[in-house]
């Protein structure tokens, strides 16, 4: 059987609300709100195709989290949405209380891309692709 990603995991200290947020954000539908035997709030979202599972949490019974980190580090870094429009998106995205961190980004041949600081400190990368001679497009390859 061939691996592919089953699904993406955030943790929030208000699950609800950062659900909603990427609801409004990139059309995720709620799918499940419940409460876990581990005693955290579980949402289970996917992505407006369905193509994707965006499953937000919040701390399990005396689970002490961590900060999140919007800047570049090391481990999951990112995950990257396509945009149409990057100006429109990124304009939109402020206005949902996300904030620029970087870019827009030129890449040589290929998209342009910027990267988003989301709620609870998570870095977000939209990437519009570069339409080429014939009516193609380029690549959707990663900015990073």
């Amino acid at each position: 059987m061939p691996f592919r990603i089953n699904h993406i995991h955030l943790k929030a200290p208000d699950p609800r609300k950062t659900a909603e947020w990427y609801e409004k954000a990139f059309a995720f539908k709620i799918v499940s709100d419940e409460t876990r035997v581990f005693g955290d709030r579980f949402i289970r979202c996917l992505s407006e195709d369905g193509g994707m599972a965006v499953n937000i949490s919040g701390a399990r019974t005396n689970e002490k989290l961590g900060p999140g980190d919007a800047s570049a580090h090391h481990g999951i870094e990112h995950f990257g949405f396509d945009s149409e429009d990057l100006e429109a998106d990124i304009h939109r995205l402020e206005g949902l209380g996300a904030r620029l961190l970087e870019g827009p980004i030129e890449i040589p041949n290929g998209p342009r891309i910027a990267f988003v600081k989301a709620p609870d400190d998570v870095r977000v990368e939209l990437i519009q692709r570069r339409a080429i001679a014939g009516g193609s497009e380029t690549s959707s390859g990663c900015g990073c």
